[in-house]
């Protein structure tokens, strides 16, 4: 995670994560991840409830990667190799297979 402002950065391992996938309108997908981390890549100790927002295409394309804490946004961002992990856990088949049925859901409900 890097912090605004500053030039170094501490990178997080993901060892689990758990979505909660929503379509918000024919655009876009969004994904709620909260997640685990490894016990030797601890969240910054400042950092309250960090989540990660993925929204998608609803083909499942990854369009943006934005921490949050509390569901709000973030002095943090997310290095590259943090966005990689997340960007691997999405491409996922069973992921996948979520967000097109949150999408299919969504067009029965029309």
């Amino acid at each position: 995670m890097i912090r605004y402002g500053q030039d170094t950065a501490e990178e997080l391992r993901f060892t689990a994560f758990y979505p909660r996938i929503e379509r918000r309108n024919e655009h876009w997908v969004d994904i709620e991840l909260r997640f685990e981390l490894s016990p030797q890549t601890p969240a910054p100790a400042d950092a309250a409830d960090l989540t990660a927002l993925v929204i998608c295409t609803p083909d499942g394309e990854i369009f943006q990667i934005v921490p949050q804490e509390e569901g709000c946004d973030s002095e943090f961002q997310f290095t590259a190799a943090e966005k990689e992990q997340i960007a691997a856990f999405i491409a996922l088949p069973d992921i996948q297979a979520a967000i097109a049925e949150q999408v299919a859901a969504a067009q029965r409900e029309r």
